[in-house]
């Protein structure tokens, strides 16, 4: 079992943040009204999915590609950009995981107390520690799992409906279904969903370039590594500013170490970045062992390529998708009229000397 150790700094209140914003827009939004109607629900059974002021319907179906097309993309141009942003400061997998890691160290405490909590020999006060952090756990976990189905059913009628053990099949399916997946995923499997589960993790390295941002290590400032008292002139002991301390792999949330360079396993939650600039400061030392930066400026390269041909194409792409999602949104018909000919039946003549048809005419209000 990995215990990450707590660590605070620029980017770990910035993950925070993050992960606040994105759990509070998930389970506030089912209870947002949009009128007489919920703001977001996707009425399956009435094949209208409300998006505020918007309804879709399922011949809206290329909106939702549009959309997929956007996921993607956005997720190459980060990518290209800055790394594994999406990994560390906004995949699901991350956010619930930092939901759940905070939950253990409020009842464990930090990584100290639960490495040796563990080691203890079974007792009244771990069974109570141990209880008590899995049912915070479940309960957050059904919590989640509740707020699903409210997207899908409207949230107020899901409340009563839930008191009286009136849910239908599929609402207590997905409802304890995203719990347990909440639960497994996010309480027990961790890291092992971004190294075994998650293909980003393996393609990652595909839309890696040398100005690709990444957090590495500068080697040449650190090495050899080695341990000093505090304010020692570190050069005249041929050592390097790195003092071996280990803490950028005790709060690796991934459990590796940065130092050994750039691995599939990093999810760029820039932890050690926080954790290695904490012990620099302590030291007197300059920040920055451990950094953004890319491949050619570990070279020596000093000149900035953030801004590179592939980043204004993805950007460019983006923006193109946007606009055509926006106007075809505002163009769209809200009235849809389909003429179709009976093919079961043949023309025929009329005592006139006409030729009759038959069609289907159906009109729908969207």
């Amino acid at each position: 079992k990995i215990y990450p150790r707590i660590t605070f700094g620029f980017f770990s209140r910035l993950k925070a943040l993050s992960g606040v914003v994105l759990l509070g827009i998930y389970y506030l939004s089912p209870w947002l009204q949009w009128g007489d109607r919920q703001a977001i629900l996707f009425d399956l059974p009435a094949r209208q999915f409300h998006i505020f002021g918007l309804t879709f319907w399922p011949q809206d179906f290329i909106y939702l590609s549009f959309l997929l097309i956007v996921a993607a993309v956005t997720l190459f141009f980060f990518t290209t950009l800055a790394g594994r942003l999406w990994c560390g400061f906004a995949c699901p997998q991350t956010i619930w995981t930092d939901a759940f890691l905070w939950m253990e160290r409020l009842v464990e405490g930090d990584r100290p107390k639960q490495i040796k909590l563990d080691q203890a020999p079974l007792s009244f006060r771990k069974f109570r520690l141990k209880a008590t952090k899995h049912i915070l756990w479940i309960a957050f976990a059904l919590f989640t799992g509740f707020t699903f189905v409210g997207y899908f059913t409207p949230i107020h009628d899901l409340i009563p409906a839930m008191m009286a053990f009136n849910l239908s099949g599929w609402e207590t399916f997905w409802l304890f279904f995203y719990s347990f997946a909440t639960y497994g995923l996010a309480g027990w499997m961790r890291e092992q969903v971004c190294i075994y589960m998650c293909p980003y993790a393996r393609f990652q390295s595909a839309m890696f370039d040398k100005d690709t941002l990444i957090i590495a290590y500068d080697e040449d400032r650190g090495e050899p590594r080695g341990a000093r008292k505090k304010g020692a002139d570190y050069k005249t002991h041929n050592l390097g500013a790195c003092i071996n301390c280990t803490m950028c792999v005790q709060v690796c949330p991934a459990g590796i170490d940065i130092r050994e360079g750039l691995q599939y396993q990093c999810i760029s939650c820039s932890a050690c970045i926080d954790a290695c600039d904490e012990i620099m400061d302590k030291m007197g030392y300059p920040r920055g062992l451990v950094n953004y930066t890319t491949e050619n400026a570990l070279k020596g390269d000093t000149s900035p390529h953030i801004l590179r041909p592939r980043v204004f194409v993805y950007a460019g792409i983006l923006l193109a998708i946007f606009i055509g999602i926006g106007v075809s949104t505002g163009e769209r018909s809200l009235v849809e009229l389909d003429v179709i000919r009976d093919r079961n039946s043949l023309f025929r003549e009329t005592n006139a000397g006409l030729i009759e048809n038959i069609y289907r005419l159906k009109i729908m209000n969207k």
